[in-house]
């Protein structure tokens, strides 16, 4: 549920600034002709809108109030940034060994609340073993004073313990807080040998403790929702925003990233995946592949409706667990939504219930879910038995057994639920057929006198069509029934009217297609191919475009969803300022300590059951990925504790079950359900949070609750822990 070039229109009184250049004064003078091009195109706009159009849903939730406060808070991050520069910490070059260490005084710290240690150089994730791994100590000295009136003084130090890589091959950099006044820094190494291990070094001060980081982060992340909910802005907008506000609180506190630093916090590998899959399911589209696929699966169901839901969501499922839950719904969103118009259903349910299990399937494999990835990558936990096999051989028999229980609870869920249109399938399909010309008239961009007259005349063709769907309104008498009993006849019908339009296309797109689900196979399986699933993806949407020799590339850029990849975009640098913040850590802390706090003999139990579903709700509303990156060592150092004595393999899996499983908690807590909600409003069917809120968060519960079950049974039943 992604930093990035953002690029915000405001009004010519808003100061601009250049966020990498310290130097720079902002100023008005270049944005005047600009501002002057703005009026233009708005002078024609108002043209078309003269029209007294009916204007849509999310335009009429604005409030001016609400735009004023928007404006204000926008105002106030400007001048937040713009008060406080970059951070440009220089780098220093050190080389240690097990002779030669490293020192440095501290004479810039006087009342700041943190400093903050970067250090760089060929580190290994996970655990230290002092007694034969090499690895590096850091040492930060600090002054107590122990008394007012004596004045006395004690040298207090902590360690800090970082494992050195055995090849010395990829530098990583780490970083920790320490609420402590320095003064001295010592580097040493300890290695094997006399050979010397270079290292890169930074510090820095910060001005706000932890725990105040940690309110801001919440605040921002509140707020973010609220805007969400209530459907003040889009999305995409709402993240953008939480991003800014995000990076105004780094900068308050001393911390601002510069844009080179925010643009690698963007997960490019995503977008690259996002973008190749979009450009082959646009050429896809142009086969009538959809509409054929809609009409075999109405004909597999015999007219019935919940058969045919049931099919879905399971073929969704069982591909999920192999492919990736965004590529599962890519492909499976337009089927649905073309089947739902044959039927004259409501697509909204049908695919809020798909990508509900599309995220459930994920959790069944090692490769289904990017947690279970991170995960089975750990090597620290591959020597504790947590390899791909068994990973997968004991999430796959939880999953069966959550599935099984997810069918009937979701026909309760629908049980009041009317999925099928009330009007008439030609009513149903004119209002569509409105929502798509009137989308269509506003992309339209009115820069010269032709588009605006072009404009003009599709929103004159959207009153007529308005005008006719109120005259069938009025005389619209039919009542629908909740089963077609004249299928067969029907399917004789759709299938002359839905066919194979483009034989040769359709070869084409199958066999890429086909070359690119293979490779993304591959990739999950064979570890020696060097080849992401964005690369992937790219590669096929390039290789399709050659052979489909598309003539007209910008009507397959406009069937890009654009808004979900600037929403992931920003929903990254978002969730990295939060993690910058301490909110990520301190969650992972906090749990930690109250698994502490238990009696021993409860301690299993309730650690499963506090991982678990800690996991799950910072899951829907957190990034799963990066939660999980960061709870992994915090449950690796419980696990080691000697006065915690935990086993590890309950708290890992209790941790993929709750992070893949916490997905179906909101719209945003997954990246499948992002992707399924932008395509459904491209094709007119969008759908809200609060909708996708109330079904898929009673599921996230109830399916949460068959997973703790399963491992309460299977690690404080069975013992299942070794």
């Amino acid at each position: 549920m992604p930093g990035g070039l953002m690029v915000i229109i405001c009004p010519p009184s808003i100061t601009y600034m250049t966020l990498h250049d310290p130097g720079f004064v902002g100023g008005e003078e270049p944005w005047d002709n600009s501002s002057l091009d703005f009026e233009r195109r708005f002078r024609l706009g108002s043209e078309v809108t003269s029209l007294s159009l009916s204007r849509s849903s999310s335009s009429e939730k604005n409030d001016p109030l609400d735009n004023l406060n928007l404006n204000f808070r926008l105002t106030s991050m400007n001048n937040i940034l713009t008060m406080y520069p970059d951070r440009d910490n220089p780098w220093r070059m050190l080389a240690v060994s097990s002779t030669d260490s490293f020192s440095m005084n501290l004479t810039d710290f006087r009342d700041n609340a943190l400093l903050k240690l970067q250090v760089g150089g060929p580190f290994t994730g996970g655990m230290i073993d002092l007694t034969n791994q090499e690895y590096v100590l850091i040492q930060v000295e600090q002054t107590e004073q122990l008394g007012q009136r004596r004045r006395r003084t004690q040298q207090v130090i902590h360690n800090w313990t970082i494992p050195l890589h055995s090849e010395r091959s990829d530098q990583i950099l780490m970083t920790k807080t320490f609420e402590i006044d320095p003064i001295v820094i010592t580097v040493q190494a300890f290695l094997q040998d006399n050979e010397v291990v270079p290292l890169s070094m930074t510090h820095q001060s910060l001005y706000v403790s932890v725990e105040t980081q940690v309110a801001i982060a919440g605040i921002i992340l509140a707020g973010v929702y609220v805007l969400i909910i209530s459907e003040i802005v889009h999305r995409t907008l709402a993240a953008m925003l939480g991003s800014l506000a995000a990076l105004a609180a780094l900068a308050v506190i001393g911390d601002r990233p510069s844009l080179v630093t925010v643009v690698e916090w963007i997960d490019y590998e995503t977008l690259a995946l996002l973008f190749g899959m979009m450009v082959l399911v646009a050429i896809f589209s142009e086969t009538g592949f959809f509409d054929y696929c809609a009409v075999k699966a109405y004909q597999l169901s015999r007219g019935r409706v919940w058969p045919m839901i049931i099919i879905l969501c399971l073929i969704a499922a069982i591909l999920s667990a192999f492919l990736d839950n965004v590529t599962t719904m890519m492909l499976f969103t337009p089927v649905t939504i073309r089947l739902c118009e044959v039927l004259n259903l409501d697509p909204r349910h049908v695919l809020i219930a798909e990508v509900i299990f599309t995220n459930i399937g994920g959790a069944a494999t090692a490769v289904g879910d990017p947690p279970n990835v991170i995960i089975v990558s750990n090597q620290d936990l591959r020597k504790e038995g947590i390899d791909f096999a068994s990973f997968t051989g004991y999430m796959f028999l939880g999953i069966c057994l959550v599935l099984l229980t997810s069918f009937p609870f979701l026909r309760m869920l629908y049980w009041n639920k009317k999925l099928y249109n009330k009007e008439s399938i030609e009513i149903v399909e004119l209002k569509h057929e409105i929502l798509v010309w009137r989308q269509t008239a506003q992309r339209i961009n009115p820069a010269s006198r032709e588009e605006t007259a072009v404009k003009c005349l599709l929103m004159q063709k959207v009153l007529n069509l308005e005008s006719l769907l109120r005259k069938m309104m009025k005389t619209f008498q039919r009542q629908i029934s909740q089963e077609d009993k004249n299928w067969e006849q029907n399917i004789q019908e759709l299938q002359k009217k839905h066919r194979i339009t483009d034989k040769v296309l359709l070869v084409k797109c199958v066999s890429v297609l086909a070359v690119v689900i293979f490779m993304f196979f591959v990739n999950s399986f064979v570890p020696s191919i060097h080849l992401d699933l964005g690369w992937i993806a790219i590669l096929g949407a390039l290789w399709l475009l050659v052979l489909a020799d598309i003539q007209d590339f910008e009507i397959i850029l406009h069937r890009v969803e654009w808004a979900t990849l600037l929403f992931f975009a920003a929903l990254f640098v978002l969730m990295e300022a939060l993690a910058q913040l301490q909110l990520i850590d301190y969650i992972g802390e906090q749990t930690a300590l109250l698994i502490k706090a238990v009696p021993e003999d409860q301690r299993l139990a309730i650690a499963i059951i506090l991982v678990m579903w800690v996991s799950a709700l910072a899951s829907s509303l957190i990034d799963n990925i990066p939660f999980t990156a960061t709870m992994i060592p915090v449950l690796i150092n419980l696990s080691q504790d000697a006065d915690v004595n935990l086993p590890i393999k309950p708290l890992i899996f209790a941790l993929a079950m709750g992070a893949c499983l916490g997905g179906n908690g909101t719209l945003i807590g997954a990246s499948a359900n992002v992707v399924c909600a932008g395509i459904a409003e491209q094709h007119g069917y969008g759908f809200s949070f609060m909708e996708f809120f109330r079904l898929g968060f009673p599921m996230m519960i109830m399916t949460c609750m068959i997973g703790m079950c399963y491992l309460l049974a299977t690690h404080i039943g069975l013992g299942w822990n070794m």
